[in-house]
């Protein structure tokens, strides 16, 4: 007999459904691998990926209780594994441990996560730099390679673009050599991927312009143009970050406002 959910906890059964490509691509985030370079991950790691691609598609919501017992009773292990795996999302911020509640989901508020994207951009701007410096026909390759990919991605589904430009931000981050600057990058783009998410699922028809900037990016790159590489890519995260935060405080309205009946 399968053990009660606990009162006041998320329905964890997302955990056990198959995994679709935004998932997958969280799940290398979480490992920091690569697609070209995988590697076995521990139990830990498998269950972190695991609720890290379900809070990343809001079947978590944030504020909601993750409990080691009934994540145990639902993936059938241990807790002692649950209890690592739940460190692990801690490191990425994606959940955070509180006195006498345990584990939960976070939110930023809107100041907040116009820090995170703060941080981020700067962070991108030094990368980028360096990279323009060290590495400019490496990373025109990237842009070449993953650019069309994002083209056809934003015609299929928001999700779809989401995982493609996850994935280019990703291969140019593994570009740099500095591995501080590469694993900073990537827990701030995992840690605000849900918020992108969300944001561009409230506005679709704002993907094929973010389209076209990446297209500007990889022809400044082409052109060996420092100052416009710069320059687009933080356009192109502020952009992005105001989508996040409006669909972060639509969000919270929404919540304040009061329960809805399914």
């Amino acid at each position: 007999m399968s053990r009660p959910k606990t009162p006041d906890t998320p329905d964890l059964s997302p955990l056990l459904l198959p995994q679709d490509s935004l998932m997958l691509a969280v799940e290398q985030a979480v490992l920091r691998n690569s697609n070209s370079a995988p590697v076995a991950a521990s139990l830990p790691e498998q269950i972190a990926a695991k609720l890290a691609g379900v809070i990343t598609l809001d079947l978590l919501h944030a504020g909601q209780r993750l409990l080691e017992q009934d994540i145990s009773a639902v993936l059938n292990v241990s807790r002692a594994p649950v209890r690592e795996a739940l460190r692990i999302l801690e490191r990425d911020r994606l959940i955070e441990f509180q006195p006498r509640r345990g584990a939960l989901v976070t939110e930023p508020d809107a100041a907040e996560l116009r820090d995170i994207f703060f941080v981020r951009s700067t962070l991108f701007s030094v990368l980028l730099k360096n990279l323009m410096d060290e590495r400019p026909a490496d990373l025109e390759k990237v842009f070449a390679a993953h650019v069309p990919t994002l083209r056809a991605a934003s015609e299929q589904s928001i999700n779809d673009y989401v995982v493609a430009t996850f994935l280019l931000n990703y291969a140019i981050a593994d570009l740099a050599s500095n591995r501080l600057l590469v694993d900073m990058l990537k827990s701030i783009s995992l840690r605000t991927l849900r918020y992108v998410r969300l944001g561009l699922a409230a506005n679709p028809s704002a993907a094929p312009h973010m389209v076209e900037t990446w297209e500007a990016l990889h022809e400044a790159v082409a052109d060996r143009d420092d100052d416009r590489v710069i320059e687009i890519a933080s356009g192109r995260i502020t952009e992005i970050r105001d989508l996040s935060v409006r669909a972060l405080e639509a969000h919270r309205a929404s919540v304040a406002s009061g329960p809805t009946t399914s």
